[in-house]
């Protein structure tokens, strides 16, 4: 039905689940790994450093924090991390995918470039 807010809803939680799920397998991950929990600490919030884009506009701010908020580079950076043996990289992988996940439970989603608050999850 068109205009019914219900699918939206639905969709929205689906994929505020999915990202509190992925947050918390990192963190398990994470956990039994016996990774630094200072270094979790003081990367946490990395990723939005990319927000600094949006002093440029919010279409360079939207590039900038799509790419640093999506999970693509992260489970690349897993991968190698995987193929390498490298601790750090696994840590740094497992962080910023937490990092997303957690983004993602709380309504935090890709922006579009039109403004900050419109994002694929509605609007914040």
């Amino acid at each position: 039905m068109q205009g019914d807010p219900k699918p939206h809803f639905a969709i929205r939680y689906i994929l505020q689940s999915e990202g509190a799920l992925i947050a918390i397998a990192g963190i398990v991950l994470y956990a039994q790994h016996g990774f630094s929990w200072l270094l979790f600490a003081v990367l946490i919030l990395a990723p939005d450093l990319a927000m600094i884009g949006y002093m440029r506009g919010p279409r360079v701010g939207a590039f900038w924090y799509n790419l640093a908020h999506s999970y693509i580079a992260p489970l690349i950076l897993l991968a190698v991390a995987q193929w390498a043996a490298s601790e750090t990289a696994m840590a740094i992988g497992l962080i910023w995918g937490v990092h997303i996940g957690a983004d993602r439970a709380l309504g935090y989603g890709l922006k579009y470039p039109d403004a900050f608050k419109s994002t694929h999850l509605g609007r914040i």
